[in-house]
């Protein structure tokens, strides 16, 4: 369904160390990085992360979140933890089962360090 995501964050070295643990603990590789960004790609997916291109301040989206795909709960808690001890914060309800329009999931959230809404999930088969 996306080609990429991309996020801005003003300290690429602190969001760097951020994701390189919170998708780490999903299973993805530490990130490519040249001079202005850093990128992911897995399963077909590339997730950027930018200095912005305008030269001004790197900003959240209100009512935005990023949600990565985990292979268990055990991964989302994994991703959560990283999370909190690689400079994000938490939001939302702490990590555990929901109920969604998509149906069960256990899932976990997290601001990165730049402040982006991010989510873990694994979706439960009934």
């Amino acid at each position: 369904m996306f080609t990429h995501i991309m996020l801005g964050a003003d300290d690429l070295d602190a969001s760097q160390r951020f994701y390189d643990a919170t998708l780490g603990a999903l299973g993805i590789a530490p990130a490519r990085r040249a001079e202005d960004r850093f990128l992911y790609a897995h399963d077909g997916g590339i997730f950027i992360v930018i200095k912005p291109i305008n030269g001004e301040a790197a900003s959240c989206a209100n009512g935005g979140t990023i949600g990565f795909r985990a292979v268990s709960a055990e991964a989302v808690d994994a991703w959560h933890a990283a999370g909190l001890a690689h400079g994000g914060s938490a939001c939302e309800d702490p990590p555990g089962h929901r109920d969604t329009r998509l149906g069960r999931a256990y899932s976990a959230y997290l601001r990165d360090p730049a402040g982006n809404k991010l989510c873990a999930a694994y979706r439960i088969v009934a």
